[in-house]
């Protein structure tokens, strides 16, 4: 039986800020269709991971591979088009567009129009609340609604990969289950997810295999299932 291909692959990645090493040569592999997360106590590099796949910071060792090319020198925006797509810490909307708009730039480099509105669709089916407001500032959502719209916006390049950091930060418990909710009804339509989260446990509940980042370094990898339910896990993460 042929292995399946990772999707995405790290090798031995270095990456730093000036003369500070933020990853330490990393190496992950995400596979089509999973869904994958990196959990770590702040700082441990996580968000920076995420970055430097998409080479908003460089790698200066390692390899980075997405459908089997090397993409370390690929510019970041031209990733989306790839069907690599990142979804920021801190959504980063366009707060003087309306969400239609907001919608309309994530589809930017597409010229199916009819594709680009069945995917606005999708997208109202999945965050009812964002064809209610529509026509609405993005600036004037609140927290949930602009996770929802920076989520939207990404599914608009129509990713094959969606690279989500920390989505449920800053938001009530009960929009934190709805995103991770939705996560899995992304995935369920075919996206592979790699989630940066800091809720360990609704991350690992959600996951199907996950990797646990300590200054840089990767300390512990598992079935995401494996780690929920490690001594170790459980007492540095899970706040047990």
């Amino acid at each position: 039986m042929t292995q399946q291909q990772p999707i995405l692959e790290l090798k031995n990645v270095v990456s730093a800020y000036g003369r500070i090493k933020a990853l330490k040569g990393i190496s992950l592999k995400v596979f089509p269709g999973e869904i994958v997360t990196i959990i770590g106590a702040n700082g441990a590099g996580k968000s920076t991971t995420l970055m430097t796949i998409c080479n908003v910071v460089h790698a200066v060792e390692g390899d980075i591979y997405y459908e089997g090319k090397r993409i370390n020198d690929v510019a970041s925006d031209l990733l989306p088009p790839m069907g690599l797509c990142q979804v920021p810490e801190g959504r980063r909307i366009f707060p003087r567009l309306s969400v239609m708009e907001n919608l309309d730039m994530g589809a930017f480099f597409r010229t199916d129009a009819s594709g680009i509105k069945d995917d606005i669709e999708r997208v109202f089916e999945l965050f009812p609340k964002l064809k209610e407001r529509r026509k609405q500032l993005g600036g004037t959502l609140s927290g949930g609604e602009q996770q929802m719209l920076a989520m939207g916006r990404a599914l608009m390049s129509r990713p094959k990969v969606l690279l989500l950091d920390e989505p449920s930060m800053g938001l009530a418990p009960l929009l934190v289950q709805q995103i991770f909710d939705i996560v899995k009804m992304i995935n369920e339509q075919g996206v592979t997810v790699v989630l940066v989260e800091q809720n360990a446990n609704l991350a690992l509940q959600c996951a199907r295999r996950g990797y646990v980042l300590e200054t840089g370094s990767v300390v512990m990898e598992d079935e995401a299932s494996k780690l929920l339910t490690n001594p170790d896990i459980r007492k540095a993460y899970l706040g047990e």
